[in-house]
C-alpha cells in the first residue's frame, strides 16, 4: 500500500503552513480538511514547512515523525485514528542532516538515500515488507512523485534512470519549471500528487506547454484526471500526506 496513492477522497491533508488561500479554497470544495504544517525551525527556511521533510507515512494508519515536530503532531493528529511514532533522527540545518524522512515511495518499494534513512523509520518499512532502493539524491520524496504503483515523475535525471532500471514508467521533468522561493527551482514530487482516486493535483499552473500538454497524456495514461489547485506559477510546498 502506498500511503500516497489514496483510494478516495481523504478526510484532511497536511500542508505546508505557507499554503495560499487559492489552495486551501480549491482542497475545501473536495471537502478535505486542510491541516497546516508548523515550522520546523532546524532547518532551511525555504523547507521548514515541507510535510514530507519531517513526516513519513508508512500506510494510511502509521506515521513516522521527526523528533524536532513530533509533540505537535501527535496532538494533531490524536483524533485522526493516526498512529503517530517518533523517528529516531533529530533533524539538522544543512544536507545531508535534514534528510532522514524524505522517503519516496512508488508500488512495493522505497527510494531514498540509505546511508541516512531515519533508523526507526526504516524498520517500520521493512516490518511493512517494503524493498529499498538506494540512490544518491537525499531529497527523494521531494524528487518523485507517484502516480501509480507503476508510474511516476521526477526532477532528477539520476533518478529517472535509475526507477527506469526498476522498469518503473518514469517521465523526467525540468525542475526549473517549479518555483521555491529561495533556491532557483523546486522539485516535482513537491507540487504534484494525488489527491483521490480519479485527480493528480498540482499546486499550480506550468507555464511551458512543451512540459505540460506530455505531462496531462502521461496521467491520462495512468488514468487519472491532472488539475490545478491554483492560478499561479506551480510551487513547491512539499508532498501533501493524505489522513484517509
Amino acid at each position: 500500500m502506498n500511503p500516497y496513492i489514496p483510494t478516495k477522497t481523504p478526510r484532511a491533508v497536511i500542508v505546508d503552513y505557507r499554503v495560499t488561500d487559492e489552495i486551501v479554497d480549491y482542497l475545501k470544495k473536495l471537502n478535505i480538511e486542510p491541516i497546516k504544517t508548523i515550522k520546523c525551525t532546524d532547518i532551511q527556511e525555504p523547507v521548514d514547512g515541507h510535510p514530507d521533510m519531517v513526516i513519513h507515512p508508512i500506510d494510511f494508519e502509521t506515521f513516522v515523525v521527526a523528533p524536532n515536530v513530533y509533540d505537535y503532531y501527535r496532538n494533531v493528529l490524536e483524533n485522526k485514528s493516526i498512529k503517530v511514532i517518533k523517528g529516531g533522527k533529530t533533524l539538522c540545518r544543512n544536507y545531508p542532516e535534514d534528510i532522514a524522512y524524505n522517503v519516496a515511495r512508488i508500488g512495493r518499494y522505497a527510494v531514498h538515500n540509505l546511508q541516512h534513512t531515519d533508523q526507526v523509520l526504516k524498520y517500520y518499512l521493512e516490518e511493512a515488507g517494503i524493498e529499498f532502493i538506494h540512490v544518491n539524491q537525499g531529497y527523494s520524496k521531494c524528487s518523485i512523485a507517484a502516480v501509480n504503483d507503476n508510474k511516476a515523475l521526477t526532477s532528477d535525471l539520476t533518478l529517472h534512470e535509475k526507477l527506469k532500471s526498476y522498469n518503473i514508467d518514469c517521465m523526467f521533468i525540468n525542475p526549473e519549471v517549479v518555483n521555491l522561493k529561495g533556491y532557483n527551482y523546486g522539485f516535482i514530487g513537491g507540487c504534484t500528487g494525488l489527491i483521490n482516486e480519479k485527480i493528480f493535483l498540482s499546486t499550480g499552473k506550468i507555464l511551458d506547454k512543451n512540459i505540460l500538454n506530455p505531462l496531462k497524456e502521461f496521467i491520462r495514461s495512468a488514468g487519472y484526471i491532472y488539475d490545478e489547485a491554483s492560478s499561479g506559477q506551480i510551487i513547491d510546498l512539499g508532498s501533501l500526506i493524505p489522513i484517509m
